[in-house]
Order: structure tokens, then sequence, then C-alpha cells
């Protein structure tokens, strides 16, 4: 009853094939493997984009990092979600990579709003050379809160950006879970909804370790590809990176996970609210239930892990991630310890 990361699951049985398949014989390195010409056709096709440019990182902060990096200077602000991956779990390495600084933005349940945008786009930049400059918009989907945008508010949001001039870029560490809950397709979501740049997650839904940054412009391609380079992050081994982001995006399996590990999700969600929890309104696979005093040494003694947080008198909160190996089994034994 693990539920306190997607990260914390194995890679699924396909990526591991794909892996394997890798090791035999040789390849050219550095990103020149053949199956890295795939995997860009694989990509621009998916999105609808045949001129995407895709570059294969390990990590999803390189993926992040090295995508904002790639389109502000040391002088400009990136705004986002004050509770964003980028402002809270990355250890400043946005901050690091690009010189620019992180303009934090409210907004209830993850969720930046175009009035909280429109207001912080307004005040900054204004000052002339004694200021912080506009410099991009990084949302993230599915958010830090479990909730999710639609491909309309993306666009309304990269819209107020795109008035000031300034591009757009989304997290995608869960971009796959974010598709199933809404509907949506990855064009819908991304470039047709305003977004220059995407960090497109693997590891969090089966893969072994590996994101890809998506540009929707390819004119910043070499820029990306003398970054990746700079900071560390360019495989010689790539075709391992390349391996699993062809298996994944081959035949739906990214879907396939994301959409059982949404199912799995929702699973909990049900269970719980059947029991008298309170759990907000979460399509994918990431909820924050709260419920009263005594649940929490039960499902540790009964072997649960997930997060716990800080919640008032009388109340115990948590955090719960079910993932694409999650089962039926495990959810069950969790409501049943409850």
């Amino acid at each position: 009853m693990r539920f306190a990361s997607d990260n914390t699951s194995g890679a699924a049985p396909e990526i591991i094939a794909a892996i394997l398949r890798a090791n035999e014989g040789y390849e050219r390195s550095y990103g020149a493997d053949t199956a890295m010409e795939r995997v860009t056709a694989l990509v621009r096709q998916t999105f609808e984009a045949p001129q995407a440019e895709v570059r294969l990182v390990a990590t999803g902060t390189a993926a992040n990092a090295l995508a904002i990096a790639t389109h502000v200077q040391p002088w400009d602000g990136v705004f986002c979600h004050r509770h964003a991956h980028i402002a809270e779990d990355e250890c400043n390495a946005p901050e690091f990579y690009s010189g620019a600084k992180l303009v934090l933005i409210p907004g209830d349940n993850g969720r930046i709003t175009t009035e909280a945008l429109a207001a912080a786009l307004a005040t900054t930049g204004e000052s002339g050379v004694h200021g912080v400059q506009r410099g991009m918009l990084s949302l993230t989907n599915v958010t830090e809160a479990g909730t999710v945008y639609t491909p309309s508010e993306i666009a309304a949001l990269t819209a107020l950006a795109k008035a000031k001039g300034i591009p757009c870029h989304l997290d995608g560490a869960r971009f796959a879970n974010a598709l199933v809950a809404t509907g949506a397709t990855p064009a819908e979501m991304t470039w047709k909804a305003g977004i220059d740049v995407l960090s497109l997650g693997g590891t969090k839904n089966g893969c072994l370790g590996v994101e890809a940054v998506v540009l929707f412009n390819p004119d910043k391609a070499w820029e990306l590809e003398l970054r990746r380079k700079r900071g560390g992050h360019l495989f010689s081994k790539h075709r391992f990176l390349s391996a699993q982001m062809e298996a994944y995006l081959t035949d739906g399996l990214w879907l396939r996970l994301a959409t059982h590990a949404n199912a799995m999700g929702q699973r909990l969600v049900q269970g719980l609210r059947d029991r008298q929890a309170q759990v907000p309104e979460v399509p994918a696979n990431m909820l924050f239930p709260e419920w009263t005093t005594g649940h929490h040494d039960r499902l540790e003694a009964a072997g649960a892990q997930y997060y716990r947080f800080p919640a008032p008198e009388g109340r115990e909160r948590a955090r719960l991630v079910a993932s694409w190996s999650t089962t039926e089994a495990d959810v069950d034994r969790f409501l049943a310890a409850f």
C-alpha cells in the first residue's frame, strides 16, 4: 500500500524490455542514436507539430531548468504558482541555470487565475532598468494540488503572457495524467493553447528515468542543445533514454498507464468519501484527503505509506498518489485499514 509518490513505483515491463533491446550491440552516442530519430518523429506525430524539436534528459528538474533557461535572461522574472514544483521542489535549479527570478503568484488549488496573473504582469517590468523584467510564464499540469488546467484555461493564461511578449512553459511531469483527466489531445494542451515549450514527463508514469523537452519553436533548438551539454545533462549512452521514450509513446502506452493511475486515484477518492473523509475534487491520480484524528495510526500500522501534512486540531491530512502499478487490491486494502 505505497501511495507516497508515483516516483516510488517501478518501471513498466514494456520500458524495461525496450532498455534491454537497446543494450544489444553498439549505437552512436550523445543523441545521435537511430532511436532518437524515431522519438522525434513520434513526438511530432503525437503533438501534430512537424517542426517540433525534442531533447531528452533524465530528470524533471533538468527538463524544467533547461526549458526555462533557454527562454529567459538573468534579469527576467518567471511567473509561476507559489506552490509550483519549480518554486518548492527543485533546489533553485531554474534560477541556477537561468539566473532569472521566480515571481510567485497565489491561487487556490494549485492553479493561477487570469486575474492574479494579470495583476502580476501589470506590476512587473514597469520600473525600467531598476527592476526585474517580464521573462516567462510557467504552468504545471497536473498541478501540485492534484488539480488540472483545461486547454481553454491554459489558453486564457498564455494569452495574457503573449500580450506582454513573453513565452510560456508547461511543466508536464504528469502530462499524460492531465490528458486523460481532461480528454484533451497533446496538441490542444500545448501549442494550440499557447505553450512554447513542454517538459514531457515519463519517470512518474512508468519510465525508468527520462523526460523530454519539447520545443514548439525550433529556433531555440541549438541553444537548448548547448545548455544541455554545458549543464552536464547530455548522456553519452543516450540510446537508453531514447529507448524509454520511444516505448513510452508507442501504441499509446503512456496514456494506458496514466488511465490506470487516474482510475486508481478515483477509486481512492470514492472509497474515502464513502468513509466520510473530505476529499477535494481531483480528476487525476493525486489527492489530498482530510479525515478525523486516529486514522494515521491505523493506516500506518497496516503498512500504508503516504505523506502526512499538518491539519487543524482533531483532523489529519494526507497526500496519496496512485501510480501506473497501483492495483485495485492495493486500494481496497488501504480502505479496509481506514
